[in-house]
């Protein structure tokens, strides 16, 4: 009997992705032995703390960062970060913003689950356009003596309402305003480490727990030495709003290690085994009279890296969501998205050996 088995939970096959809701990611054995290394003795975990932001703001070639408990909690710290901006009193007082610049500006369009985090802290969002049409006028048009922060929203750069980053970096820096990204499925690339900071903002949020391959409690924030001064004051372990969003030692070095051997992989080696696994999924279900799979991507905002070859499928007679419920009630049960009206099977999570039973699995319920 498996470690799982055990509470009567099956392990199950992962063509959906690094989701939190299917455990995030799959840790590489030195991170776990690093972890179980760290586990047996007892340190000063503020320096610790400060010691493994230095480490990973050097490794992503960023100016300093700080470590949460994930990708929300550094939405929470960032955002807190910038309404008490250091004040040891404003900093208990959160999330009570009396007296504070309150307001989180936002694009319509990037409005999303997660930025709950962002009023968490206390911040109130304050949405500008609309989800299809937003213009840089009606962003400085929004700024007033109680906005504390923009808000942005990397995954949804891409739709209509959205505007580009340097554009609204170029806008906000003149006020003084804080430009915090939600950039937590950004990777891959590597390159985007940088390439936000790059085009203006000032605090970028990831998940370590996705495909850097780290705990999946784990993330951090990149940004200046100043503001990431200021967030490390609102963060775990200080009485403040990142106390409740606390990890442990283990998890702060697992995702130090994860970050090493982050960006030091091959990625032309690992797209090109993602898109081989797609072909092999498609060109095997083009075989299932009736149904039709392609390579594609994402085309709408979401927390998945959208540079990641996809293998679409669909099937006259069955919808994509029954489809997904078929798949999760075998044994193994198997994970899919659904985007759109189609199946969408994401390599990014699949062992080798995991592939036969997948296409197994797949055929089997597309001919049913």
């Amino acid at each position: 009997m498996g470690v799982y088995e055990r509470f009567g939970v099956a392990p199950l096959i992962n063509a959906l992705g690094t989701v939190t809701v299917v455990g995030g990611s799959r840790m590489d054995p030195r991170v776990l032995e690093a972890m179980a290394a760290a586990s047996g003795s007892f340190v000063d975990v503020p320096l610790l703390l400060d010691r493994a932001g230095t480490t990973i703001a050097r490794l992503a070639g960023a100016e300093a960062a700080c470590v949460t408990s994930g990708a929300a909690a550094g939405l929470a710290v960032a955002t807190a970060a910038c309404l008490a901006h250091g004040d040891p009193e404003r900093i208990r007082q959160l999330p009570d913003t009396t007296g504070m610049r309150d307001q989180a500006l936002v694009l319509a369009a990037h409005r999303m689950v997660y930025d709950q985090a962002v009023r968490l802290a206390g911040a109130e969002l304050v949405e500008v356009g609309t989800s299809t049409s937003t213009t840089l006028e009606q962003v400085d048009a929004a700024i007033t003596d109680r906005t504390a922060l923009l808000f942005y929203f990397a995954g949804a750069s891409g739709m209509p309402g959205s505007l580009p980053l340097r554009d609204v970096a170029a806008l906000v820096k003149p006020h003084g305003i804080p430009l915090v990204v939600d950039a937590a499925a950004e990777l891959p690339p590597v390159g985007n480490l940088t390439s936000f900071l790059a085009d203006g903002a000032d605090l970028v949020v990831f998940s370590g727990g996705k495909e850097i391959g780290g705990p999946q409690s784990s993330g951090f924030i990149l940004g200046t030495e100043p503001l990431i001064t200021e967030c490390s004051l609102t963060n775990f372990p200080n009485h403040s709003i990142g106390r409740s969003m606390k990890t442990d030692k283990e998890t702060i070095v697992g995702l130090v290690t994860a970050v090493e051997l982050f960006v030091q992989r091959d990625y032309g080696a690992i797209f090109a085994r993602w898109r081989r696994l797609s072909e092999s999924v498609v060109a095997a279900v083009n075989e299932v009279p009736g149904c039709t799979a392609r390579i594609g991507y994402p085309t709408v905002p979401g927390i998945q890296p959208r540079e990641i070859p996809r293998a679409y499928i669909d099937q006259a007679g069955l919808t994509a969501p029954e489809l997904r419920d078929r798949l999760l009630r075998r044994k193994p049960p198997v994970a899919v998205g659904v985007e759109g009206g189609s199946v969408a099977i994401n390599p990014q999570c699949l062992a080798d050996d995991e592939l036969e039973p997948l296409i197994e699995a797949l055929v089997s319920e597309l001919s049913a």
